[in-house]
């Protein structure tokens, strides 16, 4: 899998506005992706231009080895599911999961064996005739899901299908919409800007930054090994904690650091990536910083989320670095005390100068392979 540079990768511009960088990326056939990533990095953009509803300006897309850049939506062999639902207010639930399907002349037993088998993956039955607004939120969506069901595509495409569900129904759906991944096999692409949603339900993740691949690989691969402090702080709730710090020593792959605040803490790091004096950014994951008295790093406690059986302690260091550490158990500190924070055994994440990780493990590549759909 690559990204970036290949020139036959996919790209869009709007007028003198490109919003899409020569992209390029394979996903396997019964793989789910995650496209994620801020506001305007080009991950909608991107979906719609394998959907057929928008036209690359370079590249091409192919699904199942077959080009289809100049095909019509319709004939891709995809199936989209919006955020907004998309139905059709005069219609039942089952009317609008037929919709598609009878206009292009599909016999009538056809549609409804498909609707009796979409119906009862995502448990409509009790529902198929009742009208969009006679059904809840997530009603509605497992409508909008079924609809793409019955299509029998090759590829689900979901555009932020979540994103106007309250917390609650945002999980509930999750975990949905990952059952019906493994019920049907099927490949999918989900676009969305909660890393939550991404991390959760993803096989591999691709975060996109500026309309370019920052880093693709499974959650665990991105949370453990970003390739960059954008990625390192984009994964993981709370956010990781991301420190100034100045190389004191170097052994082999062995740095000694002086972070903010005076602390000093060993990390590991690629040979010969960084010199003695250099300044770098280390990273720390909240859940590898916990209160404690004998703690190297001091700071003042400024907020202290209670979270049932963990606590988050907001807290600001001496040069006005804020940090975030996780405490189970135990009295929670008091708001303006000044407390020292122990760090443990977890990954020391060091990103250089240009923000690029150096720590030993971090990877430096992008992974490679597939068969199903490449652009």
């Amino acid at each position: 899998m690559d990204g970036g540079s290949d020139p036959s990768g996919v790209s869009k511009r709007f007028g003198a506005v490109q919003v899409i960088h020569d992209v390029s990326l394979s996903i396997r056939d019964g793989e789910f992706v995650v496209f994620v990533g801020p506001s305007g990095c080009g991950k909608s953009t991107l979906l719609r231009i394998i959907a057929g509803f928008e036209e690359a300006s370079g590249g091409d897309v192919l699904i199942g080895g077959r080009s289809v850049r100049h095909e019509a939506a319709r004939d891709r062999g995809v199936a989209m599911v919006f955020q907004n639902y998309a139905l059709y207010p005069h219609m039942t639930a089952r009317q609008n999961m037929a919709f598609g399907l009878k206009n292009i002349g599909t016999p009538k037993a056809e549609i409804e064996a498909r609707i009796a088998k979409a119906a009862a993956i995502l448990q409509l039955e009790p529902y198929l005739e009742r009208r969009p607004n006679a059904l809840s939120g997530g009603q509605r969506q497992r409508v909008a899901i079924g609809r793409a069901i019955m299509r029998e595509p090759d590829v689900f495409l979901f555009d932020e299908p979540l994103s106007n569900l309250d917390a609650a129904l945002r999980v509930s759906m999750r975990t949905e919409i990952a059952r019906l991944h493994h019920r049907l096999g099927a490949t999918m692409i989900y676009v969305t800007h909660d890393q939550t949603e991404a991390m959760t339900m993803a096989d591999r993740i691709v975060v996109l930054r500026a309309g370019r691949i920052e880093q693709v690989g499974t959650p665990i691969e991105l949370y453990d090994r970003p390739a960059n402090a954008f990625i390192a702080g984009f994964l993981g709730a709370p956010r990781i904690n991301l420190i100034p710090a100045r190389v004191t020593a170097v052994a082999g792959d062995r740095l000694t650091l002086e972070g903010a605040g005076g602390f000093t803490l060993d990390a590991r790091a690629q040979p010969e990536s960084v010199a003695v004096g250099a300044t770098v950014t280390l990273g720390l994951r909240p859940e590898n910083l916990t209160p404690r008295d004998d703690g190297e790093i001091a700071g003042t406690v400024d907020v202290v989320e209670q979270l049932g059986a963990m606590q988050l302690v907001y807290a600001t260091l001496a040069d006005g670095t804020s940090i975030v550490a996780e405490q189970r158990g135990g009295a929670a500190p008091a708001i303006g005390a000044t407390v020292r924070f122990a760090i443990g055994d977890g990954i020391r994440h060091v990103f250089d100068a240009d923000e690029l990780a150096i720590t030993a493990l971090a990877a430096t590549g992008l992974e490679g392979g597939s068969r199903h759909v490449r652009l």
